[in-house]
């Protein structure tokens, strides 16, 4: 069982390495210089990190944050912001590139390199992904990001005294936000015309804001039932029955300051941004602006249902006999 958490951590984060590395070379290739290599200098925090917890916790996480995951977002967000960057200064698509929007699209690709002759399968493997089109190496970084931050987190090694009850949540919880970080950047990127930078600074702003959901558990806080139970009896004399409620509602809270704070709330002002200051409407960008504002309003609704519910009653004192 020690071999098989040793060997999880390992993986998990050699493929946040791979990913990252990728990304890099992506820049390099863009941007035509091999200054942009320097960018591996942002793996050191999570190379060291590897080393340290397999070293003193065998590769055990702990329960509210996860420096891994904290330190593969360090090594590849600034990256995906110089590519991002990158295309809208310079939209005109290349011609010749190879849409990733077909089956066919992918199967010409892998018959080309299996066509291509010659030895060098690292060199032959450069020149099939150096023919992508932009547009489409964004979004696969942007996929390929989250999809590995909620695959990276299962396979962590459990630590801190986190349950499999409590992971279990927080992943549903991540498959949720990954969705709606990706719809938000591609959808909302998407609307960006005239090669407005400020527009793109503030996406990719509250985008990499939106990213620090996924370092930070607070959202699996929960107090076991039964305890809060005992302690709402007990303490019901003493008036201390609101801590127990808040503390029974914890997750509830968590949940709501990170939707507010750090997802739908962000998310909701740069969409009205969009249609009041850069003049941008249509359909979905209206839809997705509503969704963020029922969301909102609803978790003020939860909380103002909690801070209630917290509020001690004024109960009739029982005569004595």
């Amino acid at each position: 069982m020690l071999l098989l958490k040793f060997v999880c951590a390992v993986l998990t984060r050699a493929l946040f390495l791979l990913l990252a590395l990728l990304a890099v070379w992506r820049v390099c290739l863009v941007k035509n210089h091999h200054w942009f290599w320097l960018l591996t200098v942002l793996f050191t925090p999570l190379l060291l990190e590897t080393i340290i917890t397999l070293k003193r916790s065998k590769g055990q996480e702990y329960k509210w944050f996860s420096p891994a995951i904290l330190f593969f977002l360090i090594s590849i967000i600034p990256s995906i912001w110089i590519l991002e960057l990158h295309h809208q200064e310079s939209k005109s698509s290349d011609p010749q590139c190879k849409k990733l929007d077909s089956w066919n699209s992918v199967k010409s690709m892998v018959e080309s390199f299996n066509a291509t002759h010659g030895n060098d399968t690292l060199k032959r493997l450069e020149d099939i992904l150096s023919i992508v089109c932009p547009n489409d190496w964004i979004l696969t970084l942007h996929q390929c990001l989250l999809i590995l931050l909620i695959l990276g987190k299962w396979l962590l090694p459990l630590g801190g005294g986190l349950t499999r009850d409590e992971l279990s949540q927080l992943l549903l919880i991540f498959v949720g936000t990954a969705a709606d970080i990706l719809e938000f950047t591609s959808e909302t990127l998407s609307d960006v015309k005239d090669k407005s930078p400020q527009l793109v600074y503030i996406i990719l702003a509250v985008w990499t804001w939106s990213m620090l959901q996924f370092p930070l558990h607070l959202s699996v806080v929960t107090s076991r039932p039964d305890e809060s139970v005992e302690k709402e009896e007990e303490e019901k004399q003493t008036g201390c029955c609101r801590c127990v409620l808040i503390e029974r509602h914890s997750t509830d809270i968590w949940n709501i300051v990170e939707s507010l704070f750090i997802q739908d709330g962000p998310f909701l002002v740069v969409r009205l941004m969009v249609m009041a200051y850069f003049k941008v409407f249509h359909q979905m960008l209206l839809f997705f602006a509503i969704k963020n504002f029922l969301v909102v309003i609803l978790n003020l609704y939860r909380l103002v249902v909690i801070c209630l519910d917290a509020k001690p009653s004024a109960r009739p004192s029982s005569p004595t006999l």
